[in-house]
């Protein structure tokens, strides 16, 4: 990973912006920059941290990484021009699709709702109508085993969750 000054760094990313318009992503991480080697000092409870750190800037498309260290005197420049970056590039983002996202919705209820609703198996066990009845009695038991694996994940949600807590 290159750590580049920080106008080299806005060049940089808005070339990766531009790289990156018709297809791909780009991931920009924000970090504390704490130097290491130090050894860590232990306060108290309530004790504040007066100390001012640096922001340690990263930018990747999965291909191209660099970063740039920000001090914390040129941070409010800085944040302008990276504002302004930003503001310039979101242009390429895409819009949600409302409309799909309905649609699966729609589909999840409908799920849930014949789930739900308990089938009744009629007509004769021989004779005519044979067929129709063995197709219901198929249906129940794979409504069954759909309620039986729900089941099982709901419970591994809540031991997993449970186990989290703790």
């Amino acid at each position: 990973m290159d750590l580049v000054d920080n106008d080299t760094f806005l060049t940089r990313l808005s070339e990766l912006f531009s790289s990156s318009k018709q297809k791909g992503s780009v991931w920009l991480t924000h970090k504390r920059y704490v130097y290491e080697g130090e050894d860590v000092k232990m306060s108290g409870v309530g004790a504040e941290d007066d100390n001012e750190y640096s922001v340690l800037l990263r930018a990747t498309d999965g291909h191209t990484k660099f970063s740039t260290r920000i001090q914390p005197d040129e941070l409010e420049k800085y944040h302008a021009a990276y504002g302004a970056l930003l503001k310039s590039s979101m242009t390429t983002l895409r819009k949600r699709d409302r409309k799909r996202e309905k649609q699966r919705a729609e589909l999840q209820a409908q799920r849930r709702k014949k789930l739900s609703e308990e089938l009744k198996v009629d007509g004769p066990k021989r004779g005519n109508g044979r067929k129709k009845r063995q197709r219901q009695d198929k249906a129940l038991q794979k409504q069954q085993e759909a309620k039986e694996r729900i089941e099982k994940a709901k419970e591994a949600r809540e031991k997993a969750a449970a186990a989290a807590k703790s």
